[in-house]
């Protein structure tokens, strides 16, 4: 049956103090660090603020953390340069927005390179046709042709010649079987 008594004190709180070994503090920063980061983003994201985060760690390590950027906190706070009162637009909206566009306008390049690549393989494509037509060789110039080439070419055409003669009797030879099977 079910015991009475709890086993476990639950979840509490503990009191928080300042750790003595050096090891430890190491380690509970290590785990602290990333919602130290959440909160921030948090922060900056419901207030539209920019924040600049910067700890020194006990093995004297800076750490820092900026919202948008560490770079653009710092130089703003360096600066003292504040921005302007009209500009509603919240600078990580804007950032988005840029790297959308970079994107479109580095998808677009890359269309219209392969449009490009496409045009000028069409373009060579109707060269080699437009060559294909007018090298033809029975179009050839025979009193251009060496003694060699003209040997060539004579074989070529005895060898069409024969291919057609024997497709013509073959016809006629089918023709012939036909009507007489007809009659």
């Amino acid at each position: 049956m079910a015991s009475s008594g709890k086993r476990t004190k639950g979840r509490q709180k503990i009191e928080m103090k300042v750790t003595e070994k050096q090891e430890d503090k190491m380690i509970t920063f290590s785990k602290r660090r990333s919602g130290i980061n959440k909160k921030i983003s948090e922060l900056t994201t419901l207030c539209g603020t920019g924040i600049l985060f910067i700890c020194f760690l006990p093995t004297r390590k800076p750490y820092s953390f900026g919202q948008p950027s560490i770079k653009y906190m710092a130089n703003r706070f360096l600066n003292n340069n504040i921005l302007p009162s009209n500009d509603n637009t919240h600078l990580l909206v804007e950032t988005y927005r840029q790297e959308k566009i970079n994107q479109i306008i580095k998808y677009y390049n890359e269309v219209v390179g392969q449009l490009d690549a496409m045009e000028e393989k069409q373009k060579m494509l109707a060269q080699q046709e437009s060559k294909r037509e007018t090298n033809l060789w029975w179009e050839a110039p025979t009193d251009e042709l060496n003694m060699y080439e003209l040997e060539e070419l004579e074989s070529r055409y005895t060898k069409h010649l024969n291919e057609l003669y024997n497709t013509r009797n073959k016809k006629i030879e089918a023709t012939t079987n036909a009507k007489e099977d007809s009659l």
